[in-house]
């Protein structure tokens, strides 16, 4: 088989993860929301995890433009290195913001359903979390093919992937630590001074520690295990007819 021919097959596989996204989306989407109360407390994670989002993006945007500067300047070859590392970049932060809406807009549907069939939660859920991995996969199939054929240059997929790992670095390892501080406040403010219970709507802490497990479990795991696992390697070596694939899975 053709190496044209192959990426080409790539590239389909990339469009098809895609358009499984946009089924999964509509499935999701189509669910009932629930009552006021779950709507509220869903609407009040949504708008935190996506204003945390905008924020991240904002830092994340500056640290881009400061590693491309570098890459351009000092990483041959170039500028096709820094060119990669945008398109890693870009392709996370994309599927990032998919995934994280989707999965916030699926947290009230799944809870509501779970109120009367635990398989139609479970299927909500999956479906929800399948956005988020399906679009990883197809962004970085697309964004890998696209960059072998736009650069015809195959030592690049690397910085592509150094890329997705910068977004996922961000998404982390930010939301880690914003949740935990928020975990630690709200059972100081909660449990120990007001008396409330663990997780009670009622403590604003406990809409934060929900949005930074949001950011961090969906937004940035996925990329993690693409970007910085030993099967990360093999993920940015697809394409890479120089890189020895079969040492690197040994």
């Amino acid at each position: 088989m053709s190496n044209t021919v192959l990426l080409v097959l790539i590239l389909a596989v990339g469009i098809g993860a895609l358009v499984f996204v946009v089924f999964l989306v509509g499935r999701v989407l189509k669910e009932k929301e629930g009552p006021r109360a779950v709507r509220d407390i869903s609407k009040k994670i949504r708008v935190g995890a996506s204003a945390f989002l905008r924020r991240e993006f904002q830092m994340l945007a500056v640290f881009t433009l400061v590693m491309v500067v570098i890459l351009l300047l000092f990483i041959p070859p170039r500028p096709m290195t820094a060119v990669a590392y945008l398109f890693g970049t870009v392709a996370a932060a994309a599927a990032a913001f998919i995934g994280l809406n989707i999965g916030t807009r699926a947290n009230g549907r799944t809870a509501t359903a779970a109120t009367h069939s635990w398989d139609r939660a479970m299927k909500i859920a999956y479906s929800a979390g399948a956005v988020m991995g399906f679009s990883v996969v197809g962004l970085g199939l697309l964004g890998l093919t696209a960059l072998v054929l736009i650069l015809n240059d195959y030592h690049v997929t690397l910085s592509f992937a150094f890329g997705a790992s910068a977004v996922a670095l961000f998404l982390r390892v930010g939301g880690g630590i914003f949740t935990k501080s928020a975990d630690v406040g709200a059972d100081l403010v909660g449990k120990v001074e007001i008396g409330i219970p663990e997780d009670d709507a009622r403590n604003p802490a406990v809409i934060a520690d929900n949005v930074g497990d949001n950011v961090g479990d969906i937004a940035g795991g996925p990329w993690n295990i693409v970007a910085l696992s030993p099967g990360g390697g093999r993920y940015s070596c697809l394409d890479n007819r120089s890189f020895d694939c079969a040492s690197e899975t040994r």
